[in-house]
């Protein structure tokens, strides 16, 4: 029989931590649904970038990009970019003329930089901090050019300009990042980096 609400508070009150634990795995799971949210009101989709970027690099390598150019670039068909590239007209990301030649809109073109400088931020701190293999980092940026946030984006800026100088405290903390023995004893209760299960195993499986 499950207990009544009147129980239930009589428990919290006499053994408190257990309750303590569901309320933070509430709030937990109650800020993960919020966050998991954001996703969709991302501007554009992984494939939708990507359209955008062919077309920029199209026009400042041959000057103009038509669908059948995109399609040839990306590796799809015409109808998949013509699909794509009319949800891009109509949020106001590329122009068309009367040659059937794409161009960028201002908003299209401010959203490009910021996908492509996004994406060498996050390779750069992939490779050069973390010491991601070069080719395993491009394909993590690529995947999250997109979805990184500007204030995030400054931060990892901030980072590899502190990275970049001379400063005696990044000669002191590359000499530490090599020395640290990042093995794993299987005990998150005893790591700093775990919560409630070890890391390093899910990742594993």
């Amino acid at each position: 029989m499950q207990p009544g609400a009147a129980a239930l508070h009589s428990q919290a009150r006499t053994n408190p931590e257990p309750w303590r634990i569901i309320q933070e795995e509430r709030n937990f799971w109650g800020r993960d649904v919020d966050v998991w949210k954001e996703f969709d009101h991302n501007i554009i989709t992984h494939s939708a970038a990507h359209h955008l970027m062919s077309i920029d690099d199209l026009i400042g390598t041959h000057g103009y990009a038509r669908v059948s150019d995109v399609a040839r670039e990306l590796n799809i068909t015409r109808g998949s970019v013509s699909i794509t590239l009319k949800s891009l007209k109509e949020a106001g990301l590329i122009n068309q003329d009367e040659n059937r030649h794409l161009r960028l809109s201002e908003a299209g073109q401010r959203l490009v930089d910021q996908i492509k400088a996004k994406r060498l931020l996050v390779k750069r701190l992939f490779t050069e901090v973390l010491g991601v293999d070069g080719a395993q980092a491009e394909i993590d940026a690529c995947k999250m050019e997109h979805l990184v946030s500007s204030e995030t984006a400054r931060h990892i800026i901030s980072l590899l300009k502190f990275i970049d100088s001379n400063a005696p405290a990044v000669a002191q903390f590359r000499d530490a990042l090599r020395a640290f023995d990042p093995s794993c004893a299987g005990q998150p209760q005893t790591c700093a980096a775990c919560e409630s299960s070890c890391l390093a195993e899910s990742l594993s499986k």
